[in-house]
């Protein structure tokens, strides 16, 4: 629960910025303070997906606060995928109870929220268990997510994928078009195999 001296920290992350289809999922989680950190609890792409469930159950279950803000397709669309994840972060926050003190954001950019102070950490997800817990939660319900659209789209694969560019992905674009949730500030640069 604190990060040196007094402080009631939030680590805050993201899923889906790099994805072409889908919202952008952002987490923000206030853990206890540990004595022994699980083995798990680290970047969420350095775990299966089945590890990921599992301590996303865990952080649920042990978190003193976590949320969870989304950003539209429409919203990406409108204020492109750098400003919605900040949206989605701040809405994230928002949902925190009690507020922190002090937010430790994944990535080396943030735009600050209620004047609570901030520290950017490059690969922060590795490096600080309350980002890693963040992380996790941010990919596993943003994972869950895409498997409901998915059952609207099949075509495009996003029960493997999760709306990211794979080229079975790109192909399916490139055929039947783009869905409503396909983000349009991308280009589809890719060539059929045939």
């Amino acid at each position: 629960m604190h990060y040196k001296d007094m402080e009631l920290v939030a680590g805050v992350d993201e899923a889906g910025r790099g994805a072409i289809a889908g919202p952008v999922v952002a987490a923000a989680v206030i853990l206890p303070e540990l004595e022994d950190i699980p083995t798990l609890l680290r970047d969420s792409k350095k775990l299966s997906p089945e590890q990921r469930e599992k301590m996303y159950e865990w952080i649920w279950k042990n978190a003193i606060s976590v949320g969870v803000g989304l950003a539209s397709v429409e919203e990406i669309n409108e204020h492109n995928i750098l400003n919605a994840t900040f949206i989605a972060m701040h809405r994230a926050i928002e949902k925190l109870r009690p507020k922190p003190t002090l937010l430790l954001i994944d990535g080396n950019r943030f735009k600050p929220f209620e004047n609570i102070e901030f520290k950017c950490i490059v690969k922060g997800d590795g490096k600080e268990p309350v980002i890693s817990a963040a992380s996790i939660v941010a990919k596993v319900f943003r994972d869950r997510l895409m498997m409901q659209l998915h059952k609207e789209f099949p075509i495009y694969g996003w029960e493997s994928n999760k709306g990211y560019p794979t080229p079975s992905h790109k192909l399916a674009v490139v055929r039947h078009g783009r869905s409503p949730y396909h983000r349009r500030n991308f280009k589809v640069q890719f060539k059929l195999p045939f």
